[in-house]
């Protein structure tokens, strides 16, 4: 029995359905009758969609199954479709580059969306309303610190840094006072702040008392 690598064999199409699904494209296609390559053609779409029975309730998913269909036929496949043939162009042509977002960030470890919080609370007008959510952003960075760094935060950091980042339009005059404490902040976030402190405890249903040794 000669074996058949599959190094030896075409590539598939569409690899997520299988070299079983793409023999049966295969087979469709050399039928000459097209009423039978049209029933052929709907057998083929069901076993298709039973590789991914989650997605049925998509919106469109048996005409995204039709389009696969005719991909992997290399869209040759004649066949009754109940949706338009696709073009061939709209699957060869390459995605468009995705632009990523430039420039650089002040402070990396509070990221680009604390960046843009505290350019949008400078541009605040009212002079209370800006204090107050100076706070509420001082707290959110005390918070994106202590996912950064667990073991030590300190509250005139923050506050240096928030002055720092907004280029002294916020500010906190109190940061001790004013803002939630590190305890409040890992209790919230459900951080340990000594993963250590349970060592040592005994564990239920463990041996009381030092170990006898063995003679």
């Amino acid at each position: 029995m000669k074996i058949t690598y599959n190094s030896q064999r075409p590539d598939l199409v569409i690899p997520e359905y299988g070299r079983s699904i793409h023999k049966m494209v295969e087979h469709c296609m050399s039928l000459e009758d097209k009423e039978e390559r049209n029933t052929c053609a709907r057998a083929i779409i069901k076993i298709m969609g039973n590789y991914f029975p989650h997605l049925r309730d998509v919106e469109d998913y048996n005409h995204k199954l039709w389009d696969h269909l005719h991909v992997m036929s290399n869209f040759e496949m004649d066949v009754d479709s109940p949706y338009p043939k696709p073009s061939e162009e709209t699957f060869r042509e390459k995605p468009r580059p995705v632009n990523y977002p430039d420039g650089n960030i002040k402070l990396g470890h509070y990221g680009k969306t604390i960046e843009q919080i505290i350019n949008t609370v400078a541009e605040e007008k009212d002079e209370e309303k800006r204090k107050e959510l100076s706070v509420s952003v001082a707290n959110l960075m005390k918070r994106t610190y202590v996912v950064w760094n667990q073991n030590t935060v300190r509250d005139e950091v923050i506050a240096n840094d928030l002055k720092k980042m907004s280029n002294g339009k916020l500010f906190v005059e109190n940061p001790e006072e004013e803002l939630a404490s590190t305890k409040e902040v890992m209790q919230l976030m459900g951080v340990n702040k000594n993963p250590r402190q349970n060592k040592g405890r005994k564990r239920s249903g463990g041996r009381k008392g030092p170990r006898k040794k063995r003679n």
